[in-house]
């Protein structure tokens, strides 16, 4: 079973939805029982990162998913959820992450993008994804049999510098972003997967196989 994390945040449904198409047993939960039972967990979201931070403090999560990475269950943040697992960002100061990884989460600067239009906040739509074998990048079990270049949607101002060795996907709106970490058994993305067609149904799949490979 894949839990999801439910700290009344959006896009959450979306998510449900995809697991349910893949033919994923899913449950949308705070119940920390629940959540720590469940053979997967996602973290996903779209919105502010002071305001997500505060519900899941209000809701008693954020010791759970501290344990839930501990236990080494495989976690997946998505978007917003990608961001709470880092220590801070400058959409809100003084507001603590998760701390679960290591980087910054920086506002998309305004300038020009590559055919010299400005470059319009937030960052809506598909991109392309640089993964591993680029320099620089570590192979990831989330892009398992997906070509090197594949395309993804984001709805993003926000977006990651890691200051760890786990970047494994990249794309470029104005600059150069990490859309994609893994750590152990913590996994995250940038983008959306339940919004990016074949190749994001591909990426879910790829995580809901984590722990049934033998």
């Amino acid at each position: 079973m894949t839990a999801i994390i439910d700290y009344d945040a959006g896009n959450i449904r979306s998510v449900e939805k995809a697991l349910l198409f893949l033919g994923e047993e899913t449950v949308v939960t705070r119940d920390p029982a629940v959540l720590l039972a469940a053979d997967r967990v996602i973290l996903p979201g779209v919105g502010a990162f002071g305001d997500a931070m505060r519900r899941l403090r209000e809701f008693g999560l954020v010791e759970v998913i501290r344990e839930i990475a501990e236990r080494g269950t495989p976690l997946l943040g998505i978007c917003l959820g990608l961001q709470l697992l880092f220590e801070s960002s400058e959409e809100s100061p003084g507001e603590e992450g998760l701390g679960l990884l290591k980087g910054r989460i920086l506002r998309i600067p305004e300038g020009l993008d590559e055919c010299g239009q400005p470059i319009k906040i937030p960052h809506i739509g598909w991109n392309s994804l640089a993964l591993f074998p680029e320099e620089g990048l570590r192979k990831s079990r989330l892009f398992w049999e997906l070509p090197k270049e594949s395309y993804v949607y984001f709805v993003h101002s926000y977006y990651l510098k890691a200051e760890e060795d786990i970047v494994t996907a990249r794309t470029g709106y104005g600059v150069s972003i990490d859309a994609a970490v893994e750590k152990g058994n913590v996994f995250a993305c940038q983008f959306h997967p339940e919004k990016s067609s074949r190749t994001g149904l591909k990426i879910l799949q790829n995580f809901l196989q984590l722990g049934r490979e033998e």
